[in-house]
Order: structure tokens, then C-alpha cells, then sequence
């Protein structure tokens, strides 16, 4: 079935591997890229994970903890922005892309939730 967060997540991950790549190859950055890497692409992982989670209440905390997730990828792009390892379009466009599918993801644990 097709979902568009979950399509959107893919590839937010791969534009996310992307940048991670030219922050090492160019920019000699290692620490934060690794971090970004890391929650970046686990939101997608745990939102395919959900999709077979074992009750509504596996599912929840799946999607819950994609967006804890997402909120910390939205906090480490803030940082390459603010200590100019990535300029402000590039920030700005990525940016649109991650306050898109946490938007997605509030909403789609409030709907499993009934919160």
C-alpha cells in the first residue's frame, strides 16, 4: 500500500545520506553528521517498522518514537545551519522537508492515540 509518509521518509533518508556524505567528504565533518545520519534515516526504519507492529499500541510507540526522531534531525540541521556547515537555502530546503513529516507524524499519532 502506498502512504505518503511513508514514501516522503524514504526519501527525506536518502537526501539525508546525501548530505551526510558531502559533510564528510567536503567539510571534514564527522560528529554531527554521524548524528544526523543516524536519526535521519530512523524515522523512515521505524515507520516501515510500525507498519507490521504487533498491536495499535506497538504501531503508536513505533510512530511515536519516529517522531522523536524527526524532532531530533530538525535539531541537528539547525546546528549545521547555525556553525555554517551547510548554507541557509540548503537548510531552508531540507528544513521544509522534515517539519513536513513531523506535521505527518503528529498527526498520525494523534490519530492512533484518540489523543
Amino acid at each position: 500500500m502506498k502512504s505518503p509518509l511513508k514514501e516522503k521518509s524514504y526519501a527525506f533518508a536518502l537526501r539525508i545520506v546525501k548530505l551526510s556524505r558531502y559533510l564528510r567528504q567536503d567539510k571534514k565533518e564527522f560528529i554531527i553528521s554521524k548524528q544526523l545520519l543516524r536519526s535521519g534515516t530512523a524515522i523512515g526504519a521505524l515507520i516501515r517498522e510500525a507498519e507490521f507492529g504487533q498491536s495499535k499500541a506497538d504501531f503508536s510507540s513505533k510512530m511515536s518514537i519516529a517522531l522523536k526522531e524527526a524532532n531530533e534531525t530538525d535539531y541537528w540541521l539547525s546546528i549545521l545551519k547555525d556553525s555554517e556547515y551547510i548554507d541557509k537555502k540548503s537548510y531552508e530546503s531540507i528544513r521544509k522537508e522534515i517539519l513536513e513529516i513531523i506535521a505527518m507524524l503528529v498527526a498520525t499519532v494523534k490519530t492512533a492515540t484518540g489523543k
